[in-house]
């Protein structure tokens, strides 16, 4: 009882710091500034006391969830696959906790300055091709850790929104591995998954490895060479998929006026057999 009232005085003067709600150690402390919003996480800003730095609190409502036992299972697999995977392009989790009474399911990512990278390349239009290299490095150094750790992990939903950057660094990170797969034994993944746009062919036939990842890659490249969404000409799915399985490029490949990076890119998107891995 005593644990409780010292504990429940502790957390008390937190939240006359500002803090919305503390985390169970008390280490870290959420505000109310929204960082970003998905369909059923939200971001938060939050501050770690035992290092000083600010940190990025993700919540998602298990009411929203429990209506989904595949969100659920996505949301449990992105925890405990960011918890076992430690690179400098890949987004690092810090802890993970279900709140009961709130029935919030919560855990901490490092925070990243500048949002997605998709938003970074709209908000700085002027950007060299250097600039453009260095993010792409960052980026398959990442998923050559993914694809070459024991066992392999796929991404499966690779995009610019789900890339993070850290502006003031020029560092960008691979996060929301929530649809990546584990490939056991087989070394090959078996359902339907990702953001069209950005889906290679055989993902379709249900059938592929990690080299879905790298196709996805040469998506990224190209909207952030042009700030184009890729088949932004297409106006549903259905015709997206039946450009990518008849292998029709987006129109603004066509439109990327720099010749190495334009073949640099045709190399990403070329048939799975021929396709290079991220090393």
């Amino acid at each position: 009882m005593y644990k409780t009232r010292v504990g429940d005085a502790i957390a008390g003067e937190k939240l006359l710091l500002g803090y919305v709600e503390t985390d169970p150690s008390r280490r870290y402390g959420r505000y109310r500034d929204i960082l970003g919003k998905g369909a059923t996480k939200t971001v938060y800003k939050a501050f770690d006391e035992f290092l000083g730095m600010e940190v990025a609190w993700n919540q998602v409502r298990l009411n929203d969830v429990f209506g989904s036992p595949e969100e659920l299972q996505r949301l449990y697999s992105e925890v405990h696959l960011l918890k076992n995977l430690d690179h400098r392009s890949i987004m690092q989790l810090n802890t993970s906790w279900i709140d009961v009474d709130r029935r919030t399911f919560n855990f901490i990512t490092e925070m990243f300055t500048s949002g997605s990278l998709r938003e970074y390349r709209q908000r700085y239009k002027q950007v060299n091709i250097g600039a453009i290299k260095n993010w792409a490095r960052q980026i398959l150094e990442g998923l050559d850790y993914l694809h070459t750790h024991d066992p392999p992990v796929i991404h499966r939903d690779l995009k610019c929104d789900n890339i993070f950057v850290n502006g003031h660094l020029g560092q960008v990170k691979i996060g929301d591995l929530g649809l990546a797969a584990i490939l056991h034994g087989t070394h090959h993944a078996h359902s339907v998954i990702g953001t069209p746009e950005f889906m290679a062919p055989e993902l379709y036939e249900e059938e592929y490895d990690e080299l879905v990842d790298v196709y996805s890659f040469g998506m990224c490249v190209l909207e952030m060479l042009t700030s184009e969404y890729p088949y932004s000409e297409c106006s549903n799915p259905a015709q997206i998929y039946k450009k990518v399985t008849s292998g029709k490029l987006p129109e603004a490949f066509y439109g990327i006026t720099d010749a190495e990076a334009q073949r640099f890119i045709g190399r990403c998107l070329q048939n799975a057999t021929k396709r290079p891995s991220a090393q």
